[in-house]
């Protein structure tokens, strides 16, 4: 809870996210130094890994030059309907028509996805007609490309005046450093939903997003040091802390009220 709490996240918010990540399989109960703890269940460990390299631009941007094409050939009801948009745009696909999604990159996770709501499709890859017309097609590039200009101009005022997020003042280096990162990369992973790492090859001259990107990953290995410092001491057991010792506070049901 230490550590949430420089970001403004509540413990019962924390507890009840808990809760909810563990009904729907991100999560699940374990033994942490004979305590109640959560560890991540391996579906939530692969979308955590696939997340990471795509919003620090480690996965391998080479492109083959086709599409992962997906076409659903049936759909769950509305409520799951909306989960799988939701879904496939988290993982990189663009919506082509009513029932026609496209990525220049395929996941592993789509067969997944489409199972858990329901949904049947056939996927193939496509290497027809002129890739940047396609692109442009599929992804609104000149939203996108604004999108990624205003990021970086918000994020350089935050790097240059820290002292404007709320408590800034109350903080030290490390604490600060960590609300700083926290507030980076919040703002950064939001264009995984709208961007699924485009090649240089579909992309316009002098894209906003390769400035954006290099100042985000100067500034989250700047960042890095201190905010690692802060966790760090987070996770040393402080006797004053209500929650150390209370036997029901790694239990968001407990806590809660709510049951799985």
């Amino acid at each position: 809870m230490r550590i949430l709490a420089p970001l403004g996240v509540t413990a019962p918010a924390v507890r009840t996210a808990i809760s909810r990540m563990v009904r729907q399989g991100w999560l699940t109960p374990t033994e942490v130094h004979g305590g109640r703890g959560y560890a991540l269940t391996d579906r939530a460990r692969h979308r955590l890994d696939d997340a990471a390299a795509r919003i620090y631009r480690t996965r391998d941007s080479g492109w083959k030059g086709g599409w992962d094409l997906v076409v659903l050939t049936s759909l769950p009801p509305r409520a799951g309907r909306e989960r799988l948009r939701s879904g496939l745009s988290f993982l990189g696909y663009a919506q082509l028509t009513d029932g026609t999604w496209i990525s220049p990159f395929a996941s592993p996770e789509v067969d997944a996805l489409l199972a858990a709501e329901g949904a049947t499709a056939t996927r193939f890859e496509a290497y027809d007609g002129d890739p940047t017309v396609l692109a442009q097609r599929a992804w609104d590039l000149d939203a996108l490309g604004a999108s990624y200009a205003s990021w970086h101009e918000e994020a350089r005022a935050l790097v240059a005046d820290p002292g404007t997020l709320p408590g800034a003042g109350e903080m030290d280096e490390d604490e600060r450093s960590f609300v700083v990162r926290s507030n980076l990369v919040h703002e950064w992973r939001k264009f995984l939903f709208t961007d699924p790492g485009l090649p240089v090859e579909l992309l316009p001259p002098d894209w906003p997003g390769h400035a954006a990107a290099k100042f985000f990953a100067e500034e989250a290995a700047r960042l890095l040091p201190g905010a690692s410092r802060f966790v760090d001491r987070c996770l040393v057991p402080d006797a004053n802390d209500p929650d150390t010792n209370n036997p029901d506070a790694n239990n968001p049901d407990a806590m809660s009220g709510e049951n799985r």
